[in-house]
């Protein structure tokens, strides 16, 4: 892709209602635009990421045996209604009247629909278990929203809905996803504690968060430290393996600063291992039980002949507001240091000189090359100044820079640095490219 036909509207300075880092980054990338409070529009490069921390999700979710489908962002009253939630929700919900006066609703969560779907259509306990995906955008009429996409209006959220035959079972199906949440957020380069969490207006009795740590985070968390440093559970669990997975981290203490307990903090915790941070909510999973089922009559036989409700739980994880952790957790003075695996493009090319054929020449190679090998690249044979084009390589945060200017080249050497660490080395042009492609 080259700068000079892509649209990356940069900015010099934040808007100054832009409060934090995640937020100020973003508005100054040229990564969204604000269209109303809390509302986004996603520019290209902000897209780009989007989609692939959508990608990432998404194939956790099938990894753990989940099955996707799309439901509308519009829900009809009635079902909010069967199962008691429509006027207990609070005015975070949107309300809205068609032409036939027909109540409707943009939906902020589908426990509702997905039961309904299911019960139209599963009949019989051999048809589970079951774990049906989503990813949709959703409204919640925050009152105030703030902090960019980290609280937005509208948003992507991940939802799963699992359904079981018993309560046992369900917990399994938790448990999984609990398991998938971890494999999902180190994919993301993002270290996420799983910390015991109030259900709310969701319902039932077995609740986690899914905390990243940040010194920008919004609030209060205390762990152990041993969390934080976990490796990922992998794939292809058995049933001992998840439960191995779930005590292992559920036995260390993890708590957000509404749930904390001081005393028991440094009862369960060795006085090293204390960890007091910043936190962000990435993810959020719940095991309700019969709560809709039984509300919404979404039976099933079981082997006994008889009809009973399915056992249920929620999974969420906010795919928009994933992009904001990453950029709280991993940025410095000069913009995002993106993880590789979500980056906008692998590399920028960077041409000192435009104007110059043997300059441009070895850019285009460059960029061949890379490509052929499957990288992103973003290739700035614009005019602009190097200063310039450094700092906005360093703002928008691609992990590779790839400077190629006429000096260098007539010493027969390019300059590759790595965004993280800011590591530069000098090399040539072939030894640059098996560095980045290998």
């Amino acid at each position: 892709m080259r700068l000079s036909r892509y649209f990356l509207p940069i900015l010099k300075e934040a808007p100054s209602d832009a409060q934090i880092v995640s937020h100020q980054l973003m508005l100054r990338a040229g990564m969204i635009k604000q269209e109303a409070a809390g509302i986004y529009a996603w520019l290209p490069l902000g897209l780009r990421v989007l989609r692939k921390i959508e990608n990432i999700v998404r194939e956790e979710q099938v990894k753990a045996g989940a099955v996707e489908l799309l439901m509308p962002t519009l829900q009809l009253a009635d079902l909010w209604r069967e199962s008691g939630r429509y006027d207990a929700y609070g005015p975070e919900m949107l309300r809205i009247t068609d032409r036939h006066e027909r109540e409707l609703l943009y939906g902020p969560t589908n426990e509702e629909m997905v039961t309904d779907i299911f019960r139209g259509f599963v009949k019989s306990y051999k048809s589970l278990p079951l774990n049906l995906f989503h990813i949709q955008w959703k409204f919640r009429d925050e009152r105030r929203p703030r902090f960019g996409v980290m609280r937005g209006r509208e948003f992507l959220m991940k939802d799963a809905y699992s359904f079981d035959i018993d309560e046992a079972s369900a917990r399994i199906a938790y448990k999984r996803m609990f398991a998938a949440y971890l494999n999902t957020f180190a994919r993301l380069g993002l270290k996420a504690v799983p910390m015991r969490a109030d259900t709310g207006p969701i319902g039932g009795d077995l609740s986690h968060e899914f905390i990243v740590l940040a010194e920008t985070g919004e609030s209060e968390v205390f762990c152990d430290r041993k969390l934080v440093e976990m490796a990922p559970p992998g794939h292809d669990l058995s049933v001992e393996q998840l439960e191995g997975v779930f005590t292992e981290r559920t036995a260390l203490y993890a708590a957000t600063e509404e749930m904390h307990d001081a005393a028991q903090f440094e009862t369960q915790t060795a006085e090293g291992d204390r960890l007091s941070a910043r936190g962000i909510e990435v993810g959020h999973i719940f095991y309700f039980g019969t709560k809709y089922s039984a509300a919404m009559k979404a039976n099933v036989q079981g082997p006994n002949g008889k009809d009973a409700p399915v056992h249920m739980g929620s999974y969420g994880v906010g795919v928009s507001r994933l992009l904001g952790a990453i950029i709280e957790a991993s940025h410095d003075a000069g913009g995002i240091i993106w993880p590789d695996a979500v980056a906008p493009f692998d590399v920028v090319v960077i041409n000192l000189r435009a104007s110059d054929e043997a300059v441009s020449a070895a850019c285009e190679e460059a960029v061949a090359k890379l490509e052929a090998a499957g990288k992103d690249v973003l290739y700035d044979d614009t005019d602009e100044r190097p200063g310039g084009k450094f700092a906005t390589a360093d703002l928008i945060g691609v992990p590779w820079q790839l400077t190629i200017g006429p000096k260098g080249l007539a010493e027969g050497v390019v300059e590759l640095k790595r965004r993280a660490t800011g590591e530069k080395q000098s090399l040539s042009l072939d030894a640059a490219l098996e560095l980045l492609t290998k």
